[in-house]
């Protein structure tokens, strides 16, 4: 596909799929599935620096699969469902191509069976 459309809409599903390719970041997207959370209790079930852990959620944060606030000292993250869209339209046009492409092979080998009986 060629064109500035193919461009525009092919950076922010590489972000989310370059942020969804990471066990880590996974399970916290899992984990704020359920709630918000602050960087303290994303972070507890990892054995990482907390440096480590932080350029995870930025990764998050940058694709916008979640957003952060402030409070005081503690910096909570919430899910952004939203961006995940973008992914599930993408694997979902490419399920349609393959289905299609699939019924037609079928049908093509379905017909040379009849020719050949």
């Amino acid at each position: 596909m060629s064109g500035s459309l193919a461009t525009s809409d092919a950076r922010p599903v590489d972000h989310v799929f370059r942020a969804l390719s990471d066990p880590t970041r996974r399970h916290v997207l899992e984990r704020l599935c359920r709630s918000p959370a602050s960087v303290s209790e994303l972070a507890a079930p990892f054995e990482m620096a907390l440096p480590s852990f932080l350029q995870h959620l930025r990764v998050l944060e940058e694709s916008g699969l979640v957003r952060s606030h402030k409070r005081g000292r503690v910096r909570t993250y919430e899910l952004s469902p939203k961006r995940l869209k973008l992914a599930e339209d993408w694997l979902a046009r490419q399920r349609n191509l393959w289905e299609r492409r699939l019924d037609q092979l079928d049908a093509y080998l379905l017909e040379l069976k009849e020719k050949s009986s």
